[in-house]
């Protein structure tokens, strides 16, 4: 398959959209996967526009809408999926990340599952209805917290627009990783590319160059397109971008462009002390 270089958004949650975009643009990366907690809120029919003409009048495309969704919880807590789709459908993302859940596998009785299952479906439906793919964060906490539950949960929803995203858990080995991806090839969505240690410290991606090279080279045997989206990088700082996007070009063999400065106001820092946000 094609794997084209990507950015998701909430690697700069301090940033504004056409900061975002800058940045990407500049690093000579293909398209941002937008997340809902800050930078396109579900709801916002506005903002969702405003951000889909700015990614693609940068040459950008829109790869996902990375959504809050909680299966089995978002509905009851307010947030209809109707919702969710609609901003999605504006933006323009093919694909809409969704979460299996808040609970990890391991403590999910019959009757959560169930839960997760019946709501899948009607956010599937639902995304299906517009022509577009919901997707599952890979994560902990989740019932894609492991490749068993994983393939279980995408099993009882065959036939449905749903696929997973997949990113490497800091604390497994290369072996096991690339197990996990295996396991989910068939319906692979995107990856999020970063380079974490067992507890979770930011490295520069270069540190797990090797690990990569080993998932990307994975990733490529299922057919498609897909994007391999940097997420995160050390202090959130901006200018670490151009680095690791240079790491990811090599990765993934493509040619950046010749080097390209932001037209808008330079990046806000961090403020110092912060403590760093994830997923």
């Amino acid at each position: 398959m094609s794997l084209r270089p990507g950015l998701v958004s909430v690697t700069f949650r301090q940033l504004v959209p056409a900061e975002v975009v800058a940045l990407a643009r500049a690093a000579g990366l293909a398209g941002i996967e937008w997340g809902g907690d800050v930078h396109v809120p579900p709801g916002d029919d506005d903002v969702a526009r405003r951000v889909a003409d700015l990614t693609t009048g940068a040459g950008l495309a829109v790869s996902g809408y990375g959504s809050y969704y909680r299966l089995g919880h978002s509905a009851a807590e307010g947030l209809a999926p109707e919702t969710v789709v609609r901003t999605a459908r504006l933006l323009g993302a093919p694909v809409i990340r969704i979460w299996a859940g808040r609970r990890p596998s391991t403590e999910a009785d019959a009757h959560y599952r169930a839960s997760v299952v019946e709501d899948a479906r009607r956010v599937a439906d639902l995304a299906g209805a517009a022509g577009l793919t919901v997707a599952f964060e890979y994560h902990r906490n989740t019932l894609t917290d492991t490749r068993g539950s994983t393939a279980w949960l995408l099993e009882t929803l065959a036939g449905l627009p749903v696929r997973t995203l997949w990113q490497p858990q800091p604390e497994r080995d290369r072996a096991e990783n690339l197990a996990d991806l295996h396991a989910v090839l068939p319906h692979l969505a995107d990856l999020h590319v970063f380079a974490w240690t067992p507890q979770r410290q930011r490295l520069p991606l270069h540190s797990h160059h090797a690990d990569w090279a080993a998932y990307l080279t994975a990733a490529r045997s299922a057919p498609g397109q897909r994007f391999a989206s940097l997420e995160f990088v050390i202090d959130d700082d901006p200018g670490l971008l151009p680095t690791e996007a240079d790491t990811l070009h090599r990765l993934l063999g493509t040619d950046p462009p010749a080097p390209r400065h932001p037209h808008h106001a330079a990046p806000r820092p961090r403020p110092s002390g912060t403590q760093q946000r994830t997923r």
